[in-house]
């Protein structure tokens, strides 16, 4: 019965966000455009609900000569690919605007696991285990705000897992809302290297 509550609320505050912030994507379209070759938008093939693939979309932030299906933190220098108004978007979680559109559409929902890459085959599989690769992937969700790109995939997937055993209106609320205090604070952003972060117990309790 939420999921279908939940799909609701992602319809309504989607439609509302392309039509607010339709201001700031045209301010942003612009700094794109003027900064750096290349489109505005960049597509990459995403694992959906039931592991199905669909093309998230964002901002693009990186050079058109960037090595493709490469998450950014697993780049050797990831500093080199980025554009000055890229390194921006990425800092404030600009680049992940677009995706309003995906949610609209029902390929993603606001609140849920981050879509893996279609080629990041152990993280598909520890999040089969848990169950997390059935359910709608989010614009943010529980691992994003336990550590983002720090996290090893292994406690990745269990706070995935975890968001999926507690799924719910007010597990979603306190997603959202702590998603706003880590994009703020700029938490969990890695640019280089593996994630390395550890959580006591391996993740935090869900109240």
């Amino acid at each position: 019965m939420y999921m279908k509550i939940k799909r609701l609320i992602d319809i309504v505050l989607s439609l509302v966000g392309l039509i607010v912030l339709s201001p700031i994507f045209l301010i942003l379209i612009l700094g794109i455009k003027l900064g750096s070759k290349g489109p505005v938008l960049f597509k990459q093939k995403r694992v959906g609900n039931k592991k199905t693939h669909f093309n998230i979309l964002k901002f693009r932030t990186m050079r058109i000569d960037t090595p493709k299906d490469t998450p950014t933190h697993l780049l050797d220098n990831p500093d080199q690919y980025i554009t000055k108004m890229g390194k921006f978007l990425r800092k404030t979680s600009l680049d992940e605007l677009p995706q309003i559109w995906n949610i609209f559409v029902g390929q993603m929902s606001i609140i849920g696991p981050r879509p893996a890459l279609w080629n990041q085959y152990d993280l598909i599989a520890e999040r089969d285990k848990y169950g997390a690769n059935d359910v709608p992937p989010g614009l943010t969700g529980w691992a994003q705000i336990n550590g983002r790109d720090e996290l090893p995939i292994d406690i990745k997937a269990k706070l995935d897992g975890e968001y999926v055993e507690k799924i719910g209106l007010c597990m979603d609320i306190k997603c959202f809302f702590k998603t706003i205090v880590s994009v703020v604070k700029s938490d969990g952003v890695v640019e280089g290297g593996k994630g390395v972060k550890k959580l006591a117990g391996n993740k935090e309790k869900v109240n």
